[in-house]
Parts: structure tokens; C-alpha cells; sequence
């Protein structure tokens, strides 16, 4: 590392970070219309994910960050307005359809990977029923894979065992030729995207170095900082050797720099970042109420970045076997200030009426008191609102000690 470059120290990064992810002030304000739209565009993308443990991925991730938030607030947008979309980030996601026309790129490049593997998933002539699944959404209007094909024979079993009309309609999905008109309960309802999209992103086609200058800007503004490898894997748009190239680019004329980011445990990381980012720009401090965070918020998603910063390390259990795992099937991380201290083990039981709390593990170092403890209940009584049951109940011995 130069001595010339110059150094982020690791609290200064971590405040950067969450101030990009919004998560550096106080979670109040409407959460909804444009108020929720200018949050999503401002995290870029919300992933979204079934699970339902407490509440689904997507709503935990907002209600985090403005605890006015409800999932109505959501659908609303996506459904009603068509001011969000959903296609593929680094997963399902929740995009502002503002970006829409820069998913172009991604839905060429999907159109040749995915035929190419999908061939070796589901065996030669699964395109068998595109046009037909197509030809059907466009005469017909919105559907569900119950509506072109529920019956047909599957294929090859396991996670991808699809019928021919599920196939069709999630290749045409992710290549653009259909959208997510909505979803009603949790699946997936397919429309022609003209009659989706409204026509201002529509009819709207960036170059492809248009694209990429503004996924890799897109990407390091809302980071904060990141290696190229960070930047390309953000929205999964671009390739890794055009993130590089857009970074030596860029740093040539002069747009970002060079800096070392400070890490948990001591050692310094070569970076990219705007020259405010070390110039003294004013970083927020994060308020020191405590907010649990979905496993899947983009602040945690890149598990090694979180690691890096936090010193927390985080690998969600749900496909680990039940006896081989070390803290439970969906935990919580939970962050203080700009501090991960813990992770929770929860889930809303709505049929007893109730947020069965049933583990919390402090982080190393991390001093359970009277005053943290309170905040973490008051923390866990909003949650227990927010999932629609009456009340947080604790299981015996719930408070754990640290685990190595």
C-alpha cells in the first residue's frame, strides 16, 4: 500500500457505508409514494425473498429504514403507480422503473447465457413453448404458471423442477419480453412489458457504454467505496473487466481516486471513491437506537464486505440441517449506531398472537447492560407492531453469551 494513498480509517468507512445504505439517521418520514420511491432509488434495488419468518425480506429491509413503512406502501408503487419493477440484480429485486432502461443490457446478455444453460437444466427443446406461453400473455392479458400449464409434466426435479409453461414464462421474464405485473400471495404475475413499463423508460435505449458508465457510477455512489470487483457485482450488470476498465478510466480523467479503506481488523484495503469521500466530507453519526436488519439488506448482502467492515461474519442457516447449525434457521443481525452487535433469532407466531424471541448472541465485546437491553426490547415491541402480532414474548434464558 503507498504511503501516498489516502487512508479511510475503519469508523469513518463504516459511517460512509451506512449513511449510502441509509441507515446513518433516525428511521422517520412517510414511507410512501415519492417518499419510499426516493429511499428504493436512493438503495438503488430491494431484494426480495419469500421467507417469511417475520416479515419478508423486501418490507423488513424498508420498515429498517422508515418505521412508518408498510408493505401496502410497497405495492402500491410496483402495482398501481408502475413506478418500481421487478427483474434480476444479484437476485429478484425491486428496481425503480427510472432504471429500467439499463437492464436492456442485461436482458441480451440473458438471452444467450441463459439458453445455453437453461439447455443443460431442463434438456433440449425446453424453448418448446415460448411462443406459444407469449402469444397466450398477449391475447389474454396477466397471468400465473397455474393459468398456461399447472398440469404439464416437470422436468428434471429438485430445485428446477419446472413445468414447460413455468420455463417459458420466467426465461421471457428475465429477458424482457415479460414483466411482473404483481404478485398475489408471493407468486408471480406475468404481463406483456409494453403494458407495463410506462412508456417514458420503455421506448427509452441507452448504448451499451452508456450502461455500464452509469451501473459502475450507480454502484460506487451508493457504496461509498469499492473495488472494481464491488462495483461490477452491485447490480450484476456488468462484467468484471468492464468494472476495471470503467475504473482506470475513471481514474484517469480525474472523476474518482484512489484510496486504502481501513478494515475491522486492522488492514488496509485499495479502493476507489469519489475525492469527497477524503476530503472531509461530513459523515453523519449513526443514531444510536438499535434496528434489526433483514439478513438480506443490501448494507449486509456482500457477506465478505460486511465482514471486513463490521468484523461480523454471517452466513444465513436456512439449508444447513437443523442439528449442524450454530445459532438458527433465519437470524437477525443487529446494529447499534455503526456497530453490528448481535444476531437475533425470532418469529412472528400470528396464530398465538405473538414475536417469539427466542435467542439473542452478542457480538464479542458487546456488554449486555440495563440500557442496551432496553433498547433492544423497544426495538423488538416496534417489530412485534410491524409483524401485526400484539406482543414480543421472551423465551427462557433468550439472552445468550457470546459464541466464539
Amino acid at each position: 500500500m503507498s504511503r501516498n494513498l489516502p487512508i479511510l480509517t475503519n469508523r469513518a468507512a463504516r459511517r460512509l457505508f451506512l449513511d449510502r445504505h441509509a441507515l446513518a439517521e433516525r428511521p422517520v418520514g412517510t414511507a410512501k409514494g415519492d417518499d419510499l420511491l426516493a429511499l428504493i432509488e436512493r438503495l438503488g434495488f430491494v431484494q426480495v425473498d419469500s421467507i417469511n419468518t417475520v416479515e419478508r425480506a423486501h418490507h423488513m429491509i424498508l420498515f429498517a429504514r422508515r418505521q412508518a413503512y408498510r408493505p401496502e406502501h410497497l405495492s402500491r408503487l410496483h402495482d398501481q403507480d408502475r413506478k418500481l419493477f421487478e427483474h434480476w440484480t444479484h437476485d429478484a429485486s425491486i428496481i425503480p422503473s427510472s432504471f429500467f432502461p439499463h437492464w436492456r443490457l442485461r436482458f441480451g446478455r440473458d438471452e444467450t447465457r441463459l439458453r445455453e444453460r437453461w439447455a443443460k437444466w431442463h434438456g433440449q427443446g425446453f424453448d418448446a413453448r415460448f411462443d406459444e406461453v407469449l402469444a397466450h400473455v398477449a391475447e389474454n392479458g396477466p397471468v400465473s404458471t397455474s393459468e398456461v400449464g399447472e398440469s404439464e409434466a416437470r422436468s428434471s426435479g429438485g430445485w428446477w423442477d419446472w413445468n414447460p409453461s413455468k420455463i417459458a414464462l420466467e426465461y421471457l421474464w428475465r429477458v424482457g419480453r415479460l414483466s411482473v405485473v404483481r404478485r398475489d400471495a408471493f407468486r408471480k404475475i406475468y404481463d406483456l412489458t409494453e403494458r407495463v413499463i410506462p412508456d417514458e423508460y420503455l421506448c427509452h435505449a441507452p448504448s451499451q457504454s452508456q450502461t455500464i458508465d452509469w451501473a459502475c457510477n450507480a454502484a460506487l455512489d451508493r457504496l461509498g467505496f469499492a473495488t472494481s470487483g464491488e462495483i461490477a457485482a452491485f447490480f450484476a450488470k456488468v462484467t468484471p473487466d468492464e468494472a476495471k476498465d470503467w475504473c482506470a478510466a475513471a481514474v484517469k480523467r480525474g472523476s474518482i481516486i484512489e484510496v486504502g479503506i481501513e478494515c475491522a481488523g486492522g488492514q488496509v484495503r485499495r479502493s476507489f471513491a469519489r475525492s469527497d469521500v477524503v476530503d472531509g466530507a461530513e459523515v453523519p453519526e449513526p443514531p444510536g437506537r438499535i434496528r434489526i436488519l433483514s439478513p438480506f439488506d443490501p448494507a449486509l448482502r456482500d457477506r465478505n464486505r460486511a465482514e471486513r467492515l463490521f468484523g461480523f461474519h454471517y452466513r444465513i442457516e436456512v439449508f444447513v440441517p437443523e442439528a449442524k447449525r450454530k445459532y438458527g434457521y433465519y437470524v437477525f443481525p443487529v446494529l447499534e449506531g455503526d456497530r453490528i452487535i448481535g444476531r437475533i433469532d425470532m418469529k412472528a407466531d400470528r396464530q398465538a398472537d405473538r414475536l417469539a424471541v427466542r435467542a439473542f448472541w452478542p457480538e464479542p465485546g458487546v456488554s449486555m447492560g440495563a440500557g442496551r437491553r432496553a433498547r433492544l426490547e423497544a426495538e423488538l415491541d416496534r417489530m412485534a407492531r410491524f409483524a401485526q402480532v400484539s406482543r414480543a414474548d421472551y423465551a427462557a434464558g433468550w439472552l445468550r453469551e457470546t459464541l466464539g
